[in-house]
């Protein structure tokens, strides 16, 4: 066990990790947590406030700007203790030696989805009928003013699991500034935890995804609802030690923005800094999402120079929380620079 939790605090972020390389190739959305309800700046655990909805960006002519196919597929209940723990996962040594999961994963994610999806694997509950991948052409632009990610996706025939009735479909984009190590590491799985609703050591829990840094203690089981103190939980914040998350959701043609942070829990941002624009396609989506690249206190600065980290969740066939479909990280610049996506200046 000390070694399970010396090992979580090292890939956290606490301690020096291994050199690593740059995600290669072409690249969730639980139940929100609380609304954020006090102004800039943020308390731990809510972003800040926005001033007032995000007005409508400008349209982009994205048809001379090239995309990459990122391949999202379906993770079933592995969990981040899941991919720390050599006798549940065979790349267990290579990830704690310093190992991204792309590096390894990246061009098997149509396989690891359909053995995932079909319940062979930490799947106790699969949806039937329901594929284990999904492809999704993405492009990123940026203007004076604002950063826009443009992603046409192939959803497929998708059976309606009936879990979320609001809602046929959400997409969503994590973003971190470099701050976050984990997410680097392994994109979205820093904050998918065993302990999450719906997650093998949940319980019947509410609990949402949240950062190892936020928690007293991890084990395998995940890190329960015992918190730093709030003071150490305001310092990560303002040091911005956090994720966004971008998020359209999307029915009957209609696109509602949404977006937030995770730090101790996903604590959603009211009302939304982000703008979401959505139309259908044959067999899939053409999704838009955009924030300021300078939004101000409780979110991240985007500017060139920088190297981010992305990755994507989609739900689709009416599901939520951990029944996605997710990609592995990507790295985002703006204008020039080595990166999966370099976001072109418009």
């Amino acid at each position: 066990m000390k070694a399970f939790v010396a090992t979580v605090a090292l890939l956290s972020g606490f301690a020096v990790l291994p050199a690593m390389a740059a995600p290669q190739g072409g690249g969730d959305s639980g139940k929100a947590g609380a609304p954020a309800k006090s102004a800039a700046p943020a308390k731990a655990g809510a972003p800040a406030k926005a001033a007032a909805a995000a007005p409508e960006a400008p349209a982009i002519d994205w048809s001379g700007i090239a995309g990459k196919e990122v391949v999202l597929f379906y993770p079933g209940q592995s969990s981040w203790e899941w991919a720390l723990t050599q006798s549940d996962h065979g790349g267990a040594p290579k990830f704690r030696e310093g190992k991204n999961c792309g590096e390894c994963h990246i061009g098997e994610e149509k396989a690891m989805g359909g053995t995932l999806v079909s319940g062979k694997k930490n799947e106790p509950t699969p949806i039937a009928g329901k594929p284990g991948s999904i492809a999704a052409t993405i492009k990123f632009a940026h203007d004076a003013q604002r950063l826009y990610v443009h992603l046409d996706i192939a959803e497929g025939s998708q059976p309606d699991a009936k879990q979320d009735p609001k809602f046929a479909t959400k997409v969503t984009m994590m973003l971190d500034d470099g701050k976050v190590a984990e997410a680097g590491r392994a994109g979205c799985w820093g904050t998918c935890h065993e302990d999450l609703v719906t997650m093998p050591s949940g319980e019947g829990a509410e609990r949402t995804k949240y950062l190892a840094r936020s928690r007293a203690k991890m084990s395998r089981q995940g890190g329960g609802d015992a918190l730093k103190p709030a003071e150490d939980l305001a310092k990560f914040r303002a040091n911005g030690e956090f994720l966004e998350y971008w998020q359209a959701k999307l029915d009957a043609g209609s696109a509602q923005a949404a977006n937030g942070t995770v730090l101790e829990k996903r604590a959603e941002a009211t009302p939304a800094a982000v703008t979401a624009q959505a139309s259908p396609t044959n067999g899939g989506w053409s999704v838009t999402l955009s924030r300021k690249l300078t939004q101000g206190d409780g979110y991240k600065d985007i500017v060139a120079g920088k190297t981010y980290t992305v990755g994507f969740a989609i739900h689709a066939g009416h599901t939520a929380r951990r029944f996605h479909y997710v990609s592995f990280a990507r790295s985002l610049v703006l204008d020039q620079g080595t990166a999966d996506f370099v976001a072109a200046a418009k």
